[in-house]
């Protein structure tokens, strides 16, 4: 069976570390061939967004400097329900909060690569 890969998906990584955060760029980019934003902080991602920069898929680490990871998860579902939010944590405890404010899904750090197609997979191929 073919799967179609949904058009003009827009991705944004928001990780505070550059080694995890160009790793799952560059795994995203490689895999799905679309548009994979980075970014360093939640107010450097908050930024793009107030100048009506559009995403469909957030994966975000959950402990960010300043506005941490969670509380964009909160904001993010609050103004824009429809962008899938994927949290990322070593902190597996995070998971529960996460869900709880809404998050599509929970990667735990250090995840592996199967896991982190699985998110693409579900959220890229098959449909955010």
């Amino acid at each position: 069976m073919r799967q179609n890969i949904i058009p003009d998906v827009k991705i944004a990584v928001i990780d505070h570390d550059p080694l995890t955060r160009d790793f799952i760029v560059n795994v995203m980019m490689y895999s799905v061939n679309r548009e994979v934003m980075a970014f360093g902080s939640s107010r450097a991602f908050e930024q793009y967004l107030a100048c009506d920069g559009r995403v469909d898929i957030v994966l975000s680490e959950t402990r960010l400097p300043g506005t941490s990871g969670l509380e964009l998860l909160r904001q993010i579902k609050q103004r824009h329900p429809a962008v899938r939010f994927i949290a990322l944590s070593a902190n597996a405890g995070d998971e529960d909060c996460a869900k709880a404010l809404g998050a599509d899904g929970f990667l735990a750090k250090p995840f592996l690569l199967k896991d982190l197609f699985r998110i693409v997979q579900h959220f890229v191929v098959d449909g955010p």
